[in-house]
């Protein structure tokens, strides 16, 4: 039994089952699990929390464990219910609130004995996302089965960190490219939190005054805005707090959008709309992507779109300045200022509103152009669960089936990410268990998308490029289509030949692939998209924004027009526009990592490093017949042979070179695999394990690059298959200890 508010509560059968959770009034949630077996085996151990004045919102399933009841899918709260969330974590390891505070208070000595003991003081995620101090009263039971001892104390939990500065803080580290990225949250071992409260705060007035130096310098002094959004993370409220602080103490106004889109950030610089404060005149998105739970970062917007590496560092620069003068007597005074500039809007209903009309006007005018299909949508626990409610049903679809549509910052079904195994298989599973005839998945900013047809195929990466081309140079006969350097040489063809287009490969990086399309209109190079393999997706006609929804509405146009057309039924128009790509049987991707202690690097860096791999790749490239370096390329080694292919680069941001190899069978891959082997594996600070394996699931016979038809013990010979007799003992003694070896033939 169980007491709640003084009422008691019978568990049904009079067993305490571990998986039970139920909800009371006022926002009371009690779960019950076993006692770790530290404690005492067969006891139970019961949390009840509750926090008032906090909207519900559904839970998808929050603890790795099964402990949580799936009969009654349960709501964690905002605040301390988030631990009931997570608390199927008790079972197998100590419990921490990771990035938080928790100052707790005894009246009663047993409560102090039992929350000092190990069971607090351990590692696992167990979770509270609420924002600001919240308090929260927690009652613990143990039971056994002769006992029972009830305390009670009382908690104040915030996540973030908002106690005294750092002595020192490397923001030059948060640097990702054209994105701000850091540690925001304790719960990883290894992983110290980078991005606080209080450097969030300077670098939003980092990005206030280097608005205010580039807008004063053309228009003069005026009053700016800022507005600020986020995604599903649990670190997300209290960085918006504090970077509404940090752009409050400059004099500027702040608008706060909370759970929004990377994309409607943008949008919110160009709206024209009073009510909502627009436009503003720059944008801040709170969001790390697809990146784990205890992560956060910051992107910028003007009205000239999303902001370039120079002028992230520029700002992270200015904030290093500014932290290093913050106290907490300035941080009190932004506060007091923010009280008095910050407003809330919700400008999330303008953004779908035109996501619809975008539809609507694509389909001529019918006002419901989507009537009779069905169309799932996966969000993966991100920002993007507004488009099957906000999008997709006001254009008549029918969006039964669709999953993962609430905000989760624990991400407890699968990576919000369209390039992630488990991701596009649960949307496949979606797709055919309802029968639909679409489904759409998105990352956890919706900055990317992508599909899967009604036959379960799925529509990302090349084919994703292809299909959006295809309906492109419907639109703009000719023009060229700019993509990153991992695409294939399938999809080449496919563009130029099948499409009349051109293709254009350029470098990794989403924003190197929009920027190079705005280069080549402004060339005189008529461009319409510009697009990468991860994703991201940018048209001329929507201000070359890289916007996944946006993408997936380009889809719903020709879904819409085909189906008043009669031509084809569900998602076969789209399936049919694509059927001619060619694609690879075999394509994979492998990362070897550069040690940058490693002596082998001498006093160079790990880009000059790498930067020595590939150019030892380009000799040997040069004297083997049957292998041509691409005559265009902007980034790597990229290489065709075997009829395949093969792209050897070197990492925007990190000591990595990734190889990209695709091709008609594995062995022929793996003829291209030794082609990069002879060219790396002298370099000791290089990890080439990767591609050791790769080569050994390829032929079984590996040998170093180029070989002779008779080898000795001397060779180096990588690995042997079973099929090859060895003289003296095993296969296995053979691949250890190859010096006692002879091997005739390969």
């Amino acid at each position: 039994m169980s007491e709640v508010d003084g009422r008691w509560h019978k568990r049904s059968g009079g067993t305490q089952t571990p998986s039970h959770l139920l909800h009371w009034p006022h926002h009371i949630t009690i779960i019950c699990v076993p006692f770790p077996s530290f404690w005492c085996p067969g006891s139970f151990l019961t949390f009840i929390s509750y926090t008032t004045g906090v909207s519900d919102r559904s839970l998808s399933e929050c603890a790795s464990s099964s402990l949580i009841s799936s009969g009654h899918r349960p709501t964690p709260y905002a605040g301390a219910s988030t631990m009931a969330a997570s608390v199927g974590q008790l079972c197998s390891k100590p419990v921490s609130l990771p990035g938080a505070k928790l100052e707790l208070k005894t009246p009663q000595h047993r409560c102090e004995n039992l929350l000092s003991s190990r069971f607090l003081r351990g590692s696992a995620p167990l979770v509270c996302s609420q924002s600001t101090a919240s308090r929260t009263k927690l009652r613990v039971w143990k039971h056994s089965q002769n006992r029972r001892i009830m305390t009670t104390c009382s908690a104040t939990v915030t996540t973030g960190s908002d106690s005294a500065l750092a002595p020192k803080v490397d923001f030059k580290k948060l640097q990702n490219g054209s994105d701000i990225r850091g540690v925001a949250m304790e719960g990883v071992e290894g992983e110290p939190v980078t991005l606080t409260e209080p450097v969030t705060e300077a670098i939003a007035a980092a990005f206030a005054g280097w608005l205010l130096d580039k807008k004063s310098a053309s228009e003069g002094f005026v009053k700016l805005k800022i507005s600020i959004g986020h995604d599903s993370r649990l670190t997300a409220k209290s960085l918006q707090a504090a970077a509404a602080r940090g752009i409050a103490g400059t004099g500027l106004d702040v608008v706060l959008y909370g759970l929004a889109s990377t994309p409607a950030m943008f949008n919110s610089t160009i709206t024209q709309q009073d009510d909502l404060l627009c436009p503003v005149a720059g944008a801040i998105m709170l969001t790390a992507s697809h990146l784990p739970f205890n992560r956060n970062g910051l992107k910028f917007f003007t009205s000239a779109g999303g902001l370039g590496k120079p002028d992230i560092s520029d700002i992270l620069n200015r904030a290093s300045k500014i932290y290093e003068k913050m106290s907490d007597q300035t941080r009190e005074a932004s506060q007091a200022a923010a009280e008095a500039v910050v407003s809330e809007v919700n400008y999330m209903e303008r953004y779908t509103e035109d996501l619809v009309e975008a539809v609507r006007k694509g389909a001529r005018g019918t006002e419901r152009p989507l009537e009779g299909l069905h169309i799932v949508v996966d969000a993966g626990n991100g920002a993007g669960g507004f488009f099957a409610g906000k999008v997709l049903e006001p254009l008549g679809a029918v969006t039964k089936g669709s999953q993962f549509l609430e905000p989760d910052g624990m991400f407890p079904n699968h990576i919000p990410n369209p390039e992630d195994k488990k991701a596009m298989e649960a949307i496949k599973q979606a797709v055919l268990e309802q029968r639909a005839d679409l489904g759409i998945i998105f990352d956890t900013d919706v900055d990317r998308s992508a599909a899967v047809d009604s036959s379960g195929r799925e529509l990302n990466r090349n084919r994703l490029i292809a299909l959006m081309a295809a309906i492109v140079l419907e639109e703009h006969p000719g023009t060229t289509v700019v993509t990153d350097s991992v695409t294939s040489d399938g999809l080449t063809t496919f563009i130029e030949k099948k499409l009349g287009g051109k293709h254009h490969r350029f470098k990794r990086g989403y924003k190197n692939v929009i920027d190079e399309g705005i280069r080549l209109n402004q060339a005189g190079e008529e461009c319409h998209l510009a697009i990468e393999t991860s994703g991201h997706g940018a048209l001329r006609e929507n201000h070359w924004l890289d916007d996944g929804a946006y993408t997936m509405v380009k889809l719903l146009i020709k879904l819409a027009a085909s189906k008043a057309a009669g031509e084809g039924k569900g998602s076969e128009v789209l399936s049919n526009l694509i059927e001619e790509l060619k694609e690879a049987d075999f394509a994979s991707e492998l990362r070897f990592k550069i040690n940058q202690d490693h002596p082998d690097l001498g006093s160079g860096t790990f880009r000059e490093y790498g930067q020595q791999v590939l150019e030892k790749l380009e000799q040997l490239v040069k004297s083997d017949s049957a292998l041509q370096k691409a005559p265009v390329n902007y980034e790597g080694v990229r290489v065709s042979g075997y009829g395949g292919w093969f792209l050897l680069r070197l990492s925007l941001h990190d000591p990595v070179l990734p190889l990209n190899i695709e091709a008609p069978s594995k062995e022929a891959a793996g003829k291209l695999g030794e082609a990069v082997l002879a060219a790396v594996e002298g370099f000791a600070a290089l990890d080439i394990s990767a591609l050791q394996k790769f080569l050994e699931s390829a032929k079984g016979l590996v040998l170093s690059y180029p070989t002779a038809c008779k080898l000795r013990s001397s060779d180096h010979i990588r690995f042997v298959s079973a099929a090859i007799p060895c003289m003296d003992g095993t296969l296995s003694e053979l691949r250890y200890n190859i010096a006692r070896a002879t091997v005739s033939g390969r």
